[in-house]
């Protein structure tokens, strides 16, 4: 998979895809450090150990590079930035039961904002899966050449 590009300085704007979601009981929030492991757990058992080990990044830094999606104080999705190298942004998830209401979307806009308010220009979107996605929503566009990029020497780790 690809890495993207995308202007950080031409965000559509994310208040109405926040706001949307705040409409149906959804908040998207900063994640805060009594989270992590909570948070850590719920990703590892939804996608993966190693976007749980992303999380963890986001989650230790102060401010958390991590951002969710709550409904009823439960995870329903999150978005991280600055967890695999400065600038890349992700991984991004939704439960599959909401990977159509406009999570996605949301948790993307207002983790590419958080970057642009931390001083970032561009953002990379790292190893995208959703490419059409991401072009659809900001613009995204394909770095050539960028596969496997940073990821090229990932460790494999001993299933348990």
């Amino acid at each position: 998979m690809p890495d993207l590009l995308v202007k950080l300085y031409a965000l559509p704007p994310a208040e109405p895809a926040v706001e949307k979601l705040k409409a149906s009981g959804i908040e998207i929030k900063r994640a805060i450090g009594p989270e992590k492991q909570a948070v850590a757990e719920w990703v590892e058992k939804k996608f993966s150990r190693a976007w749980a080990s992303e999380c963890d990044v986001a989650l230790s830094t102060q401010p958390a590079t991590c951002f969710l999606a709550v409904k009823d104080k439960e995870l329903v999705g999150f978005a991280c930035y600055d967890s695999t190298s400065k600038g890349f942004f992700g991984p991004i998830g939704v439960d599959k039961a909401g990977r159509t209401g406009g999570i996605g979307k949301a948790l993307l806009l207002r983790t590419l904002w958080a970057m642009r308010e931390a001083g970032y220009g561009y953002g990379i979107i790292g190893w995208a899966g959703p490419v059409d996605f991401f072009k659809k929503t900001v613009g995204a566009v394909v770095i050539e050449g960028s596969e496997p990029g940073v990821y090229a020497h990932l460790i494999k780790a001993s299933p348990r």
